[in-house]
């Protein structure tokens, strides 16, 4: 493995986090100024501009664990041994679950609720403590493992939790969203993030980084020969609806545009193999075009991500429950988490507002970051 200066970084990595961390505030936007009583997903019910606004979103999970995998071994081949690497991914990792449990809930409920989400941060801790004793293992078994992860957890959609009895929250845990009570049911924890696929996309981050990073010069090609090649292994695998996303795409009753949408409409929950190869192929063709760029725009988002991410949520919920209780005067800062049975009187959703409030948010989080990446420098 090739040693990198210490001081050396690859600001398309910086560049690449920064813009899908502010694609996931647009997610994050929608949930709290304008909520919808139909998913966006739902092809029958939905805009494609509302459909196109979540689906652009779904780039941020994906990448963001691949690049975290990458940036472990970036920092390891900074002359860092394995011992520290290991500790900086066992601290960090339990410190962001922790962080989820605590600070992230809160920040999405404004309550202390007896019931927690796992999501994308507790996604991102448990991943970084598998891949600490992962990166003892050679880096050729890391990647078919990772790959194995991704492209074969399909083969267990039919296995329901409830067959685990008792440990069905293991199941939960690992594969199938669910909330599991606990406690007699007065408290109770929902994963919405799934394990195996995550921990698979880091483990591929981790693993094809030297392959990817060992000659800078050459990167860029890399990323986007490899990056065209996922893109089109996620254009023509679909067209067999043989495997890939537990439901198979479908000619729309609503016209040619929706059966598009159908095509693009996969599973997150957990990330299907197909899901995944659509959200990693592009980016990764658009490192390798930041790589040649000098622009810095997005720098100051993704140098600072977690301090953008712990901050972010509570300044998007406690704009909206002051938005709202001023203009339609309600001030329940839960409603938009329970449901369409508890939209207020008066409320009407809006895409124009959500854009909006996004594009306010992108703007002075812009400068929180800028800020907080000097005082972190």
């Amino acid at each position: 493995m090739q040693t990198l200066d210490r001081k050396f970084r690859f600001y398309s990595i910086d560049q690449l986090r920064g813009l899908v961390i502010v694609l996931m505030a647009l997610d994050h936007v929608r949930d709290f100024w304008t909520p919808f009583s139909y998913f966006p997903e739902n092809l029958e019910l939905a805009s494609p501009e509302l459909f196109f606004t979540r689906w652009i979103t779904h780039f941020c999970a994906p990448v963001f664990i691949f690049l975290t995998g990458m940036s472990a071994f970036l920092y390891e081949s900074k002359g860092n041994s394995k011992a520290t690497v290991r500790n900086y991914l066992l601290t960090r990792g339990l410190w962001l679950v922790l962080i989820e449990f605590t600070v992230v809930n809160l920040s999405w409920k404004f309550s202390f609720a007896p019931w927690i989400f796992g999501q994308v941060i507790w996604a991102i801790g448990v991943c970084m403590l598998t891949l600490a004793a992962y990166i003892y293992l050679p880096r050729k078994l890391i990647f078919a493992i990772g790959i194995l992860m991704i492209a074969g957890h399909n083969l267990f959609d039919g296995i329901q939790a409830e067959s685990f009895g008792a440990y069905a929250w293991v199941w939960a845990m690992f594969h199938q969203p669910l909330f599991v009570p606990m406690f007699d049911g007065a408290f109770g924890i929902f994963f919405a993030y799934p394990l195996i696929p995550w921990i698979g996309v880091m483990a591929v981050g981790y693993a094809s980084a030297d392959w990817f990073c060992r000659d800078p010069q050459n990167f860029s090609h890399k990323a986007i020969y490899t990056g065209l090649a996922i893109t089109l292994a996620f254009v023509l695998l679909p067209f067999t609806n043989w495997y890939g996303d537990p439901a198979a795409w479908a000619e729309q009753a609503r016209g040619g545009l929706f059966t598009f949408l159908s095509f693009l409409n996969l599973q997150k929950y957990p990330p299907s193999l197909l899901y995944l190869l659509m959200t990693l192929g592009p980016p990764l063709m658009l490192l390798g075009y930041l790589q040649n760029t000098n622009s810095r725009l997005a720098s100051p988002f993704g140098r600072v991500p977690f301090f953008f991410y712990v901050v972010h949520l509570p300044f998007i919920h406690g704009l909206a429950v002051l938005f709202f209780g001023i203009t339609i005067g309600s001030f329940d800062p839960n409603w938009q988490m329970q449901g369409p049975d508890f939209l207020p009187a008066g409320y009407e959703p809006s895409l124009l507002r959500g854009y909006l409030a996004w594009a306010f948010v992108c703007v002075v989080m812009y400068f929180a970051c800028r800020w907080f990446a000097g005082v972190k420098q």
